[in-house]
């Protein structure tokens, strides 16, 4: 939602605090039960800023965005692939789902990283994929042509990954449920 609204909007340095509670109030509105409490992100911001000043930012944001807040996200197309990969005939859930896990791990790496800002979501989550089958040794990995995107570009995004879990292994390590990180033992290695 902030990068969005940037992305339409020029902010003045001294808002980028009240801008990002507001995104937060609003992503927090679309999938929490009890979103947070204004008073208590005003308060984050040491009540710099007053309720009004939040809400008509909200409203502002809203509007810019024309009110289409659901962006397609890796997470999104993560879940898409992994569903197509398990509806597959001989797919082995077992590997599927360490291979979800490994490369939610990866995409969310990527997230720090400036380079990543060039690949699509559905990109990154594919090669993410692609990568954690290919790290993983599975004997069934995701067909990667369910994609839509052409066999070198994916090639590209994996090879960029792996450099960034080459580079970040003990980090990518920590992300990961137990159970999937002792399958792979080279994450150590930085």
């Amino acid at each position: 939602i902030l990068d969005r609204f940037l992305a339409t909007t020029p902010v003045a340095a001294d808002c980028f605090q009240l801008l990002g509670v507001t995104a937060l109030l609003i992503a927090c509105k679309q999938v929490e039960v009890y979103p947070p409490m204004v008073k208590e992100l005003l308060a984050l911001c040491c009540d710099a800023f007053t309720r009004q000043q939040l809400c008509n930012l909200e409203c502002i944001i809203l509007h810019r965005l024309h009110f289409d807040l659901a962006a397609p996200t890796v997470s999104f197309f993560l879940e898409h692939f992994s569903q197509v990969r398990l509806e597959a005939r001989g797919t082995d859930a077992g590997e599927a789902a360490a291979a979800r896990s490994l490369a939610a791990g990866v995409a969310e790496l990527s997230l720090a990283d400036y380079a990543f800002t060039k690949y699509a979501p559905s990109l990154l989550a594919a090669s993410s994929l692609g990568l954690a089958d290919r790290l993983l040794r599975h004997r069934s990995p995701l067909d990667l042509r369910v994609s839509g995107y052409p066999e070198e570009l994916l090639r590209d995004c994996m090879d960029q990954l792996q450099l960034l879990v080459s580079l970040n292994g003990r980090s990518l390590s920590l992300l990961l449920p137990p159970e999937v990180a002792q399958k792979c033992p080279w994450l150590g290695d930085d």
